[in-house]
């Protein structure tokens, strides 16, 4: 048995420790945001975060993820600036790797508050997109950056006048 905590859930899976982590989420767990693409680490479809790390759910043993915190696509914050930045940006076209995109992306927001173009370029570089919306997707990423620093200065600003009162 694997137990992991699943976007912040305790389960358990019957599967074996090879499985890849990624069939567990599928097939076991029916959370589907998560794509097959290459089955082989390459392309990025299948990015989770694992302890807050962006890893490839294809590849992954889940007998690593025991005791460990999986987030996926459905588990990111409702709402999260990524997911407003995309619709916005529609960055899209087939939408296939899209969850992946933006989970590769978080990481690079939760370390790097307002990347650079260079700094997006590189961290996303191992993500591939069919469609090439890498443009849109470099935009999406500068505008949520935006925003989290926008949202970070209105509540320190709240934070600055309810302790005047």
């Amino acid at each position: 048995m694997i137990e992991f905590y699943l976007n912040s859930e305790k389960v358990s899976s019957q599967g074996e420790d090879d499985t890849p982590l990624l069939w567990i989420i599928r097939d076991e767990f029916k959370l589907t945001g998560t794509k097959y693409g290459c089955g082989v680490a390459m392309c990025g479809a299948c990015t989770v975060h694992i302890d807050g790390v962006a890893v490839r759910s294809c590849s992954y043993p889940a007998g690593m993820a025991r005791g460990r915190n999986v987030t996926t696509i459905e588990g990111l914050a409702d709402n999260h600036p990524l997911q407003q930045a995309w619709v916005e940006k529609q960055v899209p076209q087939c939408g296939y790797c899209q969850s992946g995109q933006i989970m590769q992306a978080a990481t690079l927001l939760s370390r790097t508050p307002n990347p650079s173009d260079e700094d997006i370029v590189n961290h996303m570089s191992s993500n591939f997109c069919r469609c090439m919306t890498y443009r849109r997707i470099k935009e999406a990423i500068k505008h949520a950056a935006s925003a989290q620093v926008s949202n970070a200065v209105s509540e320190d600003s709240l934070k600055v006048a309810e302790a005047k009162k």
